[in-house]
């Protein structure tokens, strides 16, 4: 687990490229939520999950060290760190996430969870 920490510190301090801010909680879940759904992993860990709990300041940034809250991790142990390793830096690609000032007001340091699950592929998709 000690690994999982400092591979969460390392991640989540990366910055990508922004679209215009979300002025509604439901815009942020929604930026929240293309981060997370644009996540892949290996099809040896289909079937895994992982909830990590954060919070952010009034700018977008994260506060603190976010933190795995629950894990289901499938397949073997290379598979398991592929898909952490996946969910973890698409997660991170949001952060600082693009929010106004408003909003930013409403939700700083409120604790937020985010799911991000390996789904079994559907065949014919």
């Amino acid at each position: 687990m000690r690994h999982v920490i400092i591979v969460l510190l390392t991640i989540f301090t990366v910055a990508g490229a922004r679209a215009e801010p979300a002025s509604t909680l439901d815009g942020m879940w929604q930026l929240l939520g293309s981060c997370a759904r644009s996540v892949g992993g290996p099809a040896a860990s289909a079937g895994s999950e992982v909830t990590v709990l954060f919070s952010i300041k009034r700018d977008g940034s994260l506060q603190g060290q976010p933190r795995i809250t629950h894990s289901k991790l499938m397949g073997d142990e290379a598979a398991q760190k592929e898909f952490l390793s996946a969910a973890l830096g698409g997660i991170a690609r949001c952060f600082p996430l693009s929010i106004t000032d408003g909003l930013g007001g409403a939700v700083a340091g409120r604790p937020l969870r985010l799911r991000v699950m390996n789904r079994p592929r559907q065949r014919g998709a």
